[in-house]
């Protein structure tokens, strides 16, 4: 059984396949909190800061979220979605943290039967989970994105880096990258050393940026910085297509 906060067909907003027109699985949970992002959202007349996705994290919202254990339902229902766009897209599952749900067998059966079916998976994650890899070997044929966190989301280094998990995903499965959220105050300080520390652990692996925010105006406060620091280190920028285009990081 898992969690779904939202499902929606659109285009990959970030990272190496911005641009795929992706069909998006949003999970819900996390085991980060991340409030150092500074989002600020409402629960029950209290204000809270945290990520950008923080209806998939805060588990306030868990009320709305979709439990998932029929596999064969599901199943179902994502044939039907295909047939309606007319072929197969990429499938991005997202979250929230996907991964905790990894070993779980409704969630590997669907991932297994869209890997069967020929369509490429990528994961969103933030590469704390050690997935195990010789239990559920068909993980060896996902994408993951690994959207490890650095210091300005106000969470220590001994929570948000696991050099065994990011090890085990980046030797063994076919493709992975490393995806990081930057704003103007960490490049000011400690941006390079903490993201060079972070992909040592696999050096071969391709870098992108991309700017912290949750709108367009937080966007454009800190993507010129991003811009200028991948020029000087010679990595990857990614934009936020789907925050540019529709203000928003929910059901887009």
């Amino acid at each position: 059984m898992f969690y779904l906060v939202e499902e929606f067909f659109s285009i990959q907003g970030e990272g190496k396949y911005a641009g795929t027109p992706s069909y998006f699985l949003r999970t819900g949970g996390c085991n980060l909190s991340c409030e150092g992002f500074g989002t600020s959202y409402c629960v029950n007349g209290l204000v809270k800061y945290g990520c950008d996705t923080y209806f998939a994290v805060d588990r306030a919202f868990s009320a709305s979220w979709q439990k998932i254990d029929d596999t064969n339902a599901f199943i179902s229902h994502l044939k039907t979605e295909f047939d309606t766009i007319g072929y197969l897209p990429h499938v991005v599952i997202t979250g929230g943290e996907p991964l905790l749900y990894a070993h779980d067998e409704v969630f590997y059966a669907i991932f297994a039967w869209l890997v069967e079916l020929g369509v490429s998976v990528t994961f969103e994650t933030n590469g704390i989970i050690e997935i195990n890899f010789d239990k559920f070997p068909l993980y060896k044929k996902a994408i993951f994105a690994l959207s490890i966190k650095l210091s300005n989301s106000g969470e220590s280094a001994s929570k948000r880096i696991n050099t065994t998990a990011i090890k085990k995903i980046t030797d063994n499965s076919d493709e992975s990258f490393f995806k990081f959220t930057l704003d103007k105050e960490i490049i000011d300080s400690s941006a390079f050393n903490e993201i060079q520390n972070i992909i040592s652990i696999s050096p071969d692996k391709k870098i992108f940026c991309m700017p912290v925010g949750e709108s367009r105006s937080t966007l454009e406060a800190n993507d010129k910085a991003v811009f200028a620091f991948c020029i000087k280190y010679g990595y990857n920028y990614s934009d936020r297509l789907h925050i540019r285009i529709f203000d928003t990081t929910q059901g887009v």
